[in-house]
């Protein structure tokens, strides 16, 4: 880089400095009023959540109707929400309910097609949690599915697409900031056994559904599907080949999914991705780093730093007394900088302050079937690899458009 280009990169990581940030609702111009009607298929923590975020938007959203399977669930609803919500045990009984614009679908993933396609047949707009759907097959099928219904606005729940740490990270690498990317370092760790207590043992495979084969993606798709999907979408890739290893290596207690797993995924782009997870150790927690010849950018949910190879850094620290320049923020240890002043908020916030605006101007949300669809695949397959123990490679069918 020349010192123009370090001018640049000075002003980009300046503290308070701004990008179009894609979250950000002075860039909307609604083309129409809401809020937008919407009914909740899945009352679980990630249902709930998502209704307490909604809540805090209630000129974008008002949540209408709910529905479960679990009644204890839909008791918990309703002692919460006495007034003003419908409540329901099936999907089908909602998906009528007329008053409804837009249904968040927030079921356990081997449901997430079904459901998917009921609601898309029904006419409303959907917002499908991630990992999208489960398997290969489906992700095709869906794909199809919303070319069919071109009206509808579909949007995927994976939320680093709209933070604006992970838009401006993003950015730093598509400019070539970070220099050649080699090593991608990914981890999502804790020391818990990842249940969830029971009222009664005939519920176990209903609530406990991530510990079993037939219905979930274990680790892969519940936690390390979001950084996959950040390299996705930062690099505009996806990985050529796959492998995977892993175990039930700690909690013997008759689960299928594995608690301790490592994929590897190699980049036609000349990078290797390590991502890993484990649930018998919490000290990483959520890591995440991108090492690239020009510096690494070492992330966290909502903040991060980058560290600039030793003649970046000498660079930056020169262009930043420059007079005119903009003060960079170092971090405590004085090794890098700060990509943002103050930590972000929950990015499904973001997330759903953009489907407003996608719902309002008939858009293409930023998470969509097509590259949501790619991200399914790339965990499909490495589940496959970590069951079978062989290496996977990307086809050309899975190039959904």
């Amino acid at each position: 880089m020349n010192r123009r280009e370090f001018v640049k990169l000075s002003t980009l990581l300046a503290a308070g400095s701004t990008i179009p940030i894609i979250g950000s609702s002075k860039l909307f111009a609604s083309a129409q009023e809401g809020p937008f009607k919407v009914g909740i298929i899945g009352y679980g923590d990630r249902g709930s959540g998502m209704h307490s975020v909604m809540n805090s938007m209630p000129e974008k959203f008002e949540v209408v109707a709910i529905c479960d399977n679990l009644p204890f669930r839909i008791e918990n609803a309703k002692q919460t929400y006495p007034t003003g919500i419908s409540f329901y045990d099936h999907h089908n009984a909602l998906l009528e309910n007329k008053e409804i614009d837009v249904v968040l679908v927030s079921t356990p993933l081997y449901l997430h097609f079904e459901h998917a396609k009921a609601v898309l047949e029904s006419g409303k707009h959907l917002f499908l949690e991630k990992t999208m759907v489960f398997n290969v097959d489906e992700v095709l099928a869906l794909n199809n599915l919303v070319k069919a219904h071109p009206n509808q606005i579909v949007q995927i729940g994976h939320q680093y697409r709209y933070s604006p740490l992970y838009f401006k990270v993003k950015e730093m690498i598509q400019n070539g900031w970070l220099g050649k990317v080699t090593q991608i370092d990914a981890r999502w760790d804790r020391n818990h056994n990842w249940r969830r207590p029971v009222p009664s043992s005939d519920l176990e495979r209903q609530i406990n559904w991530r510990m079993y084969k037939e219905y979930s993606g274990g680790l892969v798709a519940e936690l390390l599907s979001h950084q996959i999907d950040f390299i996705n979408w930062a690099f505009e890739t996806q990985p050529g080949q796959i492998h995977g290893m892993g175990g039930i290596d700690y909690f013997n207690d008759g689960r299928e999914t594995f608690d301790n797993v490592q994929v590897m995924l190699r980049y036609n782009e000349g990078m290797i991705g390590n991502f890993g997870a484990t649930c018998a150790n919490q000290h990483e927690g959520y890591a995440f780093k991108i090492k690239g010849t020009k510096g690494m950018v070492s992330l966290l949910m909502n903040e991060g730093i980058f560290y600039p190879e030793p003649d970046v850094k000498a660079e930056l620290q020169e262009v930043d007394g420059v007079s005119g320049a903009t003060k960079l923020t170092w971090s405590s240890d004085k090794k890098g900088v700060k990509i943002l002043d103050e930590p972000t908020r929950d990015g499904s916030y973001y997330a759903l302050e953009d489907y407003h605006r996608c719902l309002t101007q008939s858009a293409l949300p930023y998470a969509n079937v097509v590259n949501a669809g790619k991200t399914a695949i790339t965990v499909a397959l490495a589940n496959q690899s970590l069951y079978e123990g062989s290496t996977m490679s990307w086809k050309d069918e899975y190039n959904l458009s």
